[in-house]
């Protein structure tokens, strides 16, 4: 069963919470989506995540697993994006981060292959 924690970070993106979800950072925390150049900062990593919500009609994460070892949470997941066409794009993902000893977000990197949603 994931922690608070895990089931927090999910359900504010779940529910497009750019605000929500860049407030779980360190004021000066790093957001790494994919191979992108990573985001500083909680104003940053909000207007990126706003952004890429805007790309998409919604998503959902289901977590798969999930491990916890001292600061650091890795999270397998399986993610449903539904696309502004209406169609459905599920994808496999790897949500990694670390928290400080104030329980914020340090470093927060996503790896997931967006190719399959975009595809036309």
């Amino acid at each position: 069963m994931p922690t608070d924690v895990i089931s927090q970070v999910f359900a504010l993106v779940d529910h497009r919470d750019a605000d929500g979800f860049a407030a779980l950072f360190a004021p000066d925390g790093r957001f790494t989506f994919g191979n992108a150049e990573p985001v500083l900062g909680r104003p940053a990593i909000a207007e990126g995540v706003t952004g890429f919500f805007a790309s998409i009609r919604s998503l959902r994460h289901h977590i798969v697993n999930h491990w916890e070892v001292a600061a650091d949470t890795v999270v397998e997941l399986a993610v449903d994006y539904h696309r502004l066409d209406g169609r459905t794009v599920t994808v496999p993902a790897v949500s990694i981060w670390t928290r400080d000893g104030a329980g914020l977000i340090t470093d927060y990197r996503i790896f997931v292959d967006l190719a399959p949603l975009f595809a036309t």
